[in-house]
């Protein structure tokens, strides 16, 4: 018999609806009582972690739900589901896919629908979520999202609607696996992104700041990151990785002491890539580092976490990262 451990933190999953808005109030074992269908001959262990909304998380919070994680491989679990907020959700399960490197499957879910919805999207989603968990189809992807009958590797995926139960997608990529009545279809073959030696003990991830590029803007809040203590700032960038002369500045100024820079794309889909003189070429030309496709917002934790790795510069990790090499060789995760 397989044991799954369901972390529970929140998030619409967890939600009734009051006279003061959407509010988490739902733990754990009730969420798993409502779930369906369960996979059979599995063992369901429940914490609580946190009940919130995941529009409210910091970074420590990532780190706590990581060491939750972290705690229920060590205990023996043969793999997690976490119940959370969509919100940042594409955040969270990128966090945690960059932290471990084991095969038994990490699966993230939530809802669009409050549990007390008529319409509730959150017991078919945990029930998919179980049933990946639970099946050997999911080993060796890394972290998964899964939403709406499909898993969804943690690189890359993306909150694409507000509202709609189909509320992820992966741009570029697809899903890696399906979910039809309880049954898990593998649609590619596992592809798991490199780790990095995180401390998943810190207190908090460094500061990186997400600045972005629109007509007229300057480089005031490259500057102001700066100026805050940020440990370095991703663009997100117009187009294929390009923004105006005032910015490329401030993004050179940047590198030249010694504070890494990130370009993404504000674009839903597609890499960024130093194409265009005076855009790209040039924030290339001044060290940016162009992180292919990721969104600004996972681009800006893996800056963040590569931030925390002692004597190394930040930048190399980030391009072995981003190149699909270990970017430090014999180190455990």
């Amino acid at each position: 018999m397989r044991r799954i451990q369901v972390v529970a933190t929140g998030g619409t999953i967890a939600s009734r609806s009051g006279a003061e808005g959407r509010r988490a109030t739902v733990l754990a074992e009730e969420l798993i009582a409502s779930a369906g269908p369960l996979p059979a001959d599995v063992e369901i262990g429940a914490r609580d972690v946190i009940t919130r909304g995941s529009y409210a998380f910091d970074t420590a919070d990532l780190l706590a739900l990581a060491r939750e994680v972290r705690t229920a491989l060590r205990d023996g679990a043969d793999g997690v589901v976490m119940t959370h907020g969509t919100d940042t959700m594409e955040e969270t399960a990128f966090l945690i896919d960059l932290a471990f490197d084991d095969p038994r499957p990490i699966v993230l879910t939530g809802a669009q629908r409050p549990f007390d919805d008529r319409a509730a999207d959150g017991p078919a989603n945990l029930g998919d979520a179980l049933a990946v968990a639970a099946d050997d189809a999911a080993r060796g992807h890394g972290t998964l999202l899964v939403f709406d009958g499909f898993a969804f590797a943690a690189r890359g995926v993306r909150k694409s609607d507000t509202m709609s139960a189909h509320a992820f997608t992966s741009p570029g990529r697809g899903p890696a696996l399906r979910v039809a009545d309880g049954r898990v279809v593998p649609l590619w073959r596992p592809s798991p992104s490199p780790r990095l030696p995180l401390d998943l003990d810190l207190p908090r991830l460094p500061r990186v700041d997400v600045v972005p590029a629109y007509p007229g803007a300057d480089g005031l809040f490259v500057r102001a990151s700066l100026a805050a203590g940020a440990a370095g700032v991703v663009v997100a960038a117009v187009g294929a990785g390009n923004a105006g002369p005032d910015l490329v500045d401030a993004v050179g100024e940047a590198v030249a002491a010694g504070r890494p820079v990130l370009i993404s794309s504000r674009v839903h889909s597609g890499p960024v890539a130093p194409l265009y003189a005076g855009g790209g070429a040039e924030l290339q030309r001044v060290g940016a580092v162009f992180a292919d496709d990721l969104s600004p917002w996972q681009a800006r934790l893996l800056l963040a976490a590569a931030s925390t790795v002692p004597g190394r510069p930040p930048q190399e990790l980030v391009r072995a990262w981003l190149a699909g090499r270990d970017p430090l060789p014999g180190a455990g995760s």
